[in-house]
């Protein structure tokens, strides 16, 4: 009986621990990560990181001088050199250090063994990146950061940079205009692209940058964000009037830089520019973001009149997308497919959008129109994203580069309301008033009176 109480009482506790740690794991990873996933994770790398270098194949043989001074010293078996590690920092979501490369090895060895240095050192992932010749970093994540997207909180929003989602490297995903002036978004319905251009504008309405929307689903998806845009299409009839004005806007802009490009003979280097960005805060204009959704009913057509208006405002999107980013305009073109079977001019407008980020779609030519001409190896990523996994892309650009990322939950309230506490940004466009929206006036709600009234009776 007498052990039968001591099993219980050291038995007990054991297993409510095991049982609690595996259900923190399990619903609360970020919470079990810092209390037992690191310890565990670190004494794992620093107990084994010789003996997992080595059956990784990331050694190499020790110089002969080190072959001397080993034998001169002791009688320990001279064993191959592993790669020079450096300080371990913990992270809220896994591990980062950084290892100096021994002579004779390349990046690419490390990131071959990526997945051999997950299992052993029992973690979720391990990203590699090059830091500077000889010297890699690598980032353990401990956890599916995706599952449950908490943007860092040094993502802090930067005039056209804006933190729209998180990588799965646990890094955030910014949406920087200045670097990749155009992007094509696609997604299938109920896929998250909205979500996608929720976060966007709601970081964009921050800034003093003019919003553009074009929406020809009769508004309902840019109307809620009316307060904080400057113009609204609703169909092609209205965007085939605006896209002309943005044109001219445009022109106008290159007109003032070429102004400042009559170079006198004394005119320092600093003060010749060829974009905006050059030009004195005084004088630069406000950058203006376009927001296209469902460019697919831009491209469809019923009459030959629709056809004539197609090409026209096809051939002005394809000019924006070419010259604007000198002038300060910047395309953000969304839709559920975009292909060469939309008509004339939809390749070559694809062709001129760098940024591309392809949520869960319907077939895999969708996703091959979004990733296969820049990333062909991310088509099969983008097409086993789950449809219980909403707000989960690739997102990928022209230098070959992709990653998966997960835009986190923003309800259509919220984004309406920053908006509405962002509209006296709205720039001073003379060229978009008529286009601007009409802004519902919110009802002004009533208090209560403090003292309540009470009947005379008699």
């Amino acid at each position: 009986m007498s052990d039968l109480v001591t099993l219980l009482e050291v038995g007990g506790p054991v297993a409510a621990l095991g049982g609690g740690a595996a259900y923190t794991r399990a619903k609360h990873p970020r919470v079990y990560w810092p209390t037992v996933g690191l310890p565990i994770s670190t004494a794992r790398l620093l107990g084994s990181y010789g003996s997992v270098m080595e059956a990784c194949g990331l050694t190499v043989a020790p110089s002969r001088l080190r072959v001397l001074a080993v034998k001169a010293t002791t009688r320990r078996e001279v064993r191959p050199v592993p790669p020079r590690r450096g300080i371990i920092r913990p992270t809220s979501t896994g591990l980062r250090l950084r290892l100096r490369l021994a002579p004779g090895q390349e990046p690419a060895d490390v990131a071959a063994s990526a997945e051999r240095l997950r299992h052993a050192w029992g973690v979720h992932a391990v990203y590699v990146s090059t830091v500077k010749p000889g010297v890699v970093e690598l980032r353990l994540v401990g956890f599916d950061v995706l599952r449950n997207v908490r943007m860092p909180r040094k993502a802090a929003a930067e005039l056209l940079k804006v933190p729209v989602a998180l990588r799965e490297d646990a890094t955030p995903f910014v949406r920087d205009y200045r670097t990749i002036p155009h992007q094509l978004t696609l997604g299938a319905t109920l896929s998250g692209k909205s979500m996608y251009l929720r976060h966007l504008i709601t970081g964009l309405a921050r800034q003093p940058v003019a919003l553009v929307g074009i929406d020809c689903k009769r508004g309902v998806e840019l109307a809620p964000f009316a307060s904080r845009l400057s113009a609204l299409a609703t169909d092609p009839d209205e965007a085939a009037e605006l896209l002309p004005v943005l044109i001219k806007e445009m022109e106008d802009r290159y007109d003032l830089i070429k102004s400042r490009q009559g170079i006198a003979p004394g005119t320092p280097d600093e003060e010749i520019t060829s974009d905006i960005w050059g030009l004195p805060d005084s004088e630069r204009p406000v950058p203006i973001v376009l927001f296209v959704d469902e460019v697919a009913e831009l491209f469809l057509v019923a009459t030959k009149k629709d056809e004539e208006r197609r090409d026209e405002m096809v051939t002005q999107l394809i000019r924006l997308a070419q010259l604007g980013r000198a002038a300060g305009i910047y395309l953000e073109v969304c839709g559920q497919r975009f292909g060469a079977e939309l008509g004339k001019g939809a390749t070559m407008l694809r062709a001129q959008l760098t940024g591309r980020v392809c949520h869960r779609v319907n077939d895999e030519a969708s996703a091959k129109m979004a990733l296969g001409d820049i990333a062909p190896e991310a088509v099969s990523a983008a097409c086993a994203i789950a449809p219980e996994l909403p707000g989960l892309a690739v997102a990928g650009d022209t230098s070959g580069g992709w990653s998966r990322i997960r835009t986190p939950y923003l309800s259509l309230g919220a984004a309406a309301e920053i908006c509405r506490e962002s509209a006296h940004l709205v720039p001073d466009l003379p060229a978009l008033k008529p286009f601007r929206p009409d802004t519902p006036v919110q009802p002004v709600e009533s208090s209560a009176p403090a003292v309540q009234p009470h009947p005379v009776t008699d």
